[in-house]
């Protein structure tokens, strides 16, 4: 890929999204940029490159943006964090707010959903109480296109084959076809919304637990900082954010503490 067309695609993906792809990453937009242009009957990377630079406002600058997130994600994904939920954090937010009933999730990067049905079939199978509390469920990303798959709740058999449990999957999905279909009752508790994380945010309620694991490894610092005093001010005092297990708000944000519980690490709004 030549220069002239790297730089292009990565200062439009840096001003639109934040997100940092380093000299040297040539090939990774290559190989993102040949698989858009399959999707859209675009015969070569420069073409397509000669058609976005034609028309700054076509919708393939808003395809590139997509082709160049990261949308990997499985069920219960490194498992630590959901165990740390179950033994944890969930029993502490049902004694704090058992006069209320009253409890708030948000996934930041929610990709094609599994995070968010993990998050809900771990309460469904340890407390299903709470399904019966005022529980508002976020889910934001910035792609249409996943977000389109996660609203419908169908994975394929691969996907189910990515750290679901034989037994959750027996419980919580029914089979159609070539593919398995999310509880119908648990996906629609689930508000999936397209957000820009860069941008302004959509308008949410105070938050006990928001997950934006493995997102902030793609900003520079001052987004990463930006960022968490926006979830800082978006969390209930005490209310807990799980991030990726290479990210921190150390020297970020020192409004949150560090808490280790089992073999997981997440950050706790401090109490004022």
């Amino acid at each position: 890929m030549n220069v002239p067309d790297f730089d292009y695609v990565r200062h439009y993906v840096h001003k639109h999204a934040a997100i940092v792809i380093e000299p040297g990453k040539e090939y990774l937009v290559e190989s993102r940029l040949l698989t858009l242009a399959r999707k859209e009957n675009i015969p070569s990377i420069e073409v397509l490159m000669e058609s976005l630079r034609k028309d700054p406002k076509s919708h393939l600058h808003r395809r590139v943006l997509d082709a160049m997130t990261t949308n990997e994600t499985s069920f219960f994904r490194d498992a630590h964090p959901f165990e740390a939920l179950k033994k944890f954090i969930l029993p502490e937010l049902l004694e704090k707010h058992k006069v209320t009933k009253l409890i708030n999730f948000w996934c930041g990067a929610a990709s094609t959903g599994q995070e968010s049905f993990s998050v809900l079939m771990t309460i469904a199978n340890h407390f299903p109480e709470l399904l019966n509390w005022r529980m508002s469920f976020t889910a934001t990303d910035l792609s249409k296109d996943v977000l389109a798959q996660a609203k419908l709740g169908r994975f394929s058999q691969f996907e189910v084959n990515r750290g679901l449990p034989a037994a959750m999957l027996i419980k919580h999905f029914k089979r159609h076809g070539d593919y398995w279909e999310f509880d119908e009752n648990l996906r629609k508790r689930v508000d999936f919304r397209e957000m820009n994380l860069v941008e302004q945010w959509l308008p949410m309620p105070p938050m006990d637990i928001v997950f934006l694991r493995n997102v902030l490894i793609y900003f520079d610092i001052a987004t990463k900082k930006t960022i968490l005093g926006k979830i800082h001010d978006l969390l209930r005092p005490g209310g807990y954010l799980f991030l990726g297990g290479a990210e921190s708000t150390i020297n970020l944000d020192e409004r949150f503490e560090r808490v280790v519980l089992a073999k997981s690490t997440c950050y706790r709004r401090v109490q004022s």
